[in-house]
């Protein structure tokens, strides 16, 4: 998962832009993206989020989770932010909807998690973002009123910073058209809400990445890499036994 930040958005990434500059709060030193960061070599134009993991504050080597959002040039405006408001809200009051009448009692249902939109952003004239679903985790796009009108049932592929995604066209009455690519289907492999939304911030992240790009099919991809993530890890060989093994019950190292 993409390390956060405090104080600001509970810390999740997908809130910020590129653009924005972040301000230590131990010392109160910012780090601007426009300047980067010459005690670390860091050039002009990189964002906080691309930072190295082990990067700290230059002024007082806190790290880099203790920063906060002083301001945000690239965000979007509150009219823009108030209609995305509504359109994930709709789209998740119609998904739970779904859930209560006709999905609650199927046995693909994973009964721990709920429906939630996570890291929805404007795009393209319209939001992206994934729809997290008892049975699905979806990324999801809410086209802008301008764009054609979508057939239900039609695919249509969008380039991403990461790649082209293929995304399959439909409509529900309260949310409008939308457009869908699947990412996990069912859900079977989540143990809670809260795995399941750090995986789709995750997501969010690669899938903006324009090192990322191959050209594959990316939603295969980011699926294959978080069903990894997600599975046990493989049993280790025994190891020969010896004391320090038997003293610590095999955990030494």
């Amino acid at each position: 998962m993409t390390p956060g930040f405090e104080g600001s958005y509970l810390g999740a990434s997908d809130k910020i832009s590129p653009a924005a500059i972040m301000e230590c709060k131990i010392c109160w030193t910012p780090y601007d993206p426009a300047e980067g960061d010459d005690t670390r070599q860091i050039g002009p134009g990189t964002a906080f989020l691309d930072l190295p993991h082990d990067w700290t504050c230059p002024g007082c080597s806190a790290p880099r989770a203790q920063f906060l959002v002083r301001e945000d040039p690239g965000a979007p405006s509150a009219a823009l932010m108030a209609e995305l408001e509504v359109r994930t809200r709709a789209l998740v009051a119609d998904f739970t909807e779904v859930f209560h009448s006709k999905m609650r009692d199927l046995p693909m249902v994973n009964q721990a998690l709920h429906v939630q939109a996570v890291g929805f952003r404007p795009h393209e004239g319209g939001f992206l973002g994934i729809l997290i679903a008892p049975w699905f985790m979806n990324l999801v796009y809410l086209p802008g009123a301008d764009r054609a009108v979508l057939r239900a049932g039609a695919k249509e592929v969008l380039a991403l910073p990461s790649g082209d995604y293929e995304f399959m066209h439909a409509a529900r009455e309260t949310v409008g058209p939308y457009m869908a690519c699947a990412l996990f289907s069912p859900m079977g492999d989540f143990t809670s809400q809260l795995q399941a939304v750090d995986v789709a911030r995750a997501a969010m992240t690669e899938i903006f990445k324009p090192e990322n790009r191959a050209e594959t099919d990316r939603s295969a991809d980011i699926r294959a890499r978080r069903e990894a993530e997600l599975a046990p890890p493989p049993p280790e060989p025994a190891p020969a036994p010896s004391r320090r093994n038997l003293l610590t019950g095999g955990l030494g190292t």
